[in-house]
């Protein structure tokens, strides 16, 4: 373990209201109508859905596989849990980003969130409307987090932010949540020193990749479309898996490519907990992810990736990020009923649920060891 992780791993845990208590008849799926921005049309000036988490819940209550009840309501992450990751520096900026007279504008927040006439409102407007969905968000992938390893598994059914840095947001992302999420594990639930990012988002997950650049505990496979959004090199260091897809991949290349490395980085490194980035704008047609997938092929990879995990006994973590058209919550509504359907997810799917106990036969060298890319 570096100096870095020894210095982290002793670090004090503030008091959070994340890691709570859930009623047994919960299942451990996260969401909250606060997730769903509206502001005034503004949303709509994104190719984004920024109302697709709601969609979902609607779909699977109307297939009768949940009710209200049976929801964990997400929590709005504070201040003090993102300092666990962000800066202050950073914080602050999204609230204060120029001052003209008494009024703050918000630069950075339209930057981050692709959307320019937010920098002509007032900023307590954006936290309100804006960040305060994202920041429950985020609380959400917290929560799962730790809903996965009681449980055996969890979905948050927004959060994937996997743009977002400790010190820089992009991309619709401005919060951390797949590395604030991981950080609050190794900080507070005991056997929890490994864990495994599958990012399948059409985009390069550059946000964590940073954050985890140096951090030898997290292995990072990402497999995104090689031409578009954010082509980030420094970031790609990070990545132990790198699967490079052309523009228009289709299903049966696709799917090939995710059960190969899939299987192949969890049998390189056992962690304790997998994080599924599950994003769905691989989906053919898609304005931003440039690939080909079929509805089918998506319902498909995630059961895929969620088979390797409960085969290996090992909690599983999944957040439904990037996914530009409005057929989107369909198909991760499809998903998870598919996913209950192949009895992966619905009531104690692991037995012993937990971190796991097995140990990592892996030499230092092979655990930090080279990048494994594919073409």
């Amino acid at each position: 373990m570096s100096n870095k992780e020894a210095s982290e791993g002793n670090k004090g845990s503030h008091q959070t209201q994340l890691y709570v208590q859930v009623p047994s008849t919960c299942l451990p799926i996260v969401y909250s109508p606060e997730y769903n921005i509206t502001f005034m049309g503004l949303e709509k000036l994104h190719p984004f859905d920024a109302g697709k988490w709601g969609k979902v819940i609607h779909f699977l209550k109307e297939e009768q596989f949940i009710t209200d009840e049976m929801i964990v309501p997400a929590r709005e992450a504070s201040e003090e849990d993102l300092l666990v990751v962000h800066t202050k520096r950073y914080l602050n900026r999204l609230k204060n980003d120029i001052l003209e007279g008494s009024r703050e504008w918000s630069l950075v927040v339209a930057t981050i969130t692709e959307i320019p006439p937010l920098i002509f409102l007032p900023n307590f407007l954006v936290q309100r409307k804006v960040l305060r969905p994202l920041r429950t968000q985020t609380g959400g992938t917290i929560m799962a987090g730790k809903l996965a390893m009681d449980r055996g598994w969890a979905i948050n059914v927004g959060g994937g932010f996997h743009h977002c840095s400790s010190d820089k947001g992009g991309g619709f992302c401005a919060y951390a949540d797949i590395t604030l999420a991981i950080k609050f594990l190794f900080e507070r639930v005991d056997g929890v020193s490994r864990a495994t990012i599958i990012d399948l988002d059409a985009h390069q997950g550059n946000g964590h990749e940073r954050d985890f650049l140096d951090d030898r505990r997290v292995y990072i496979m990402d497999v995104y479309n090689r031409y578009i959004y954010p082509g980030d090199g420094f970031a790609k260091r990070a990545i132990k898996r790198k699967v490079e897809l052309d523009w228009g991949t289709e299903d049966t290349e696709y799917l090939q490519k995710v059960e190969l490395h899939c299987e192949g980085a969890l049998n390189e490194i056992r962690p304790d907990i997998i994080v599924y980035n599950a994003g769905t704008d691989v989906l053919d047609g898609d304005p931003l992810g440039g690939l080909a997938i079929s509805p089918q092929g998506i319902v498909k990879r995630d059961e895929i990736v969620f088979r390797a995990a409960r085969r290996r006994g090992i909690p599983i973590l999944m957040v439904t990020s990037g996914g530009y058209q409005k057929k989107t919550a369909r198909i991760i509504a499809d998903s998870i009923l598919n996913l209950h359907r192949q009895r992966l997810i619905g009531g104690e799917v692991l037995d012993g649920a937990g971190p796991s106990m097995v140990p990592v036969m892996m030499s230092k060298s092979v655990s930090s060891g080279s990048t494994l890319n594919v073409i």
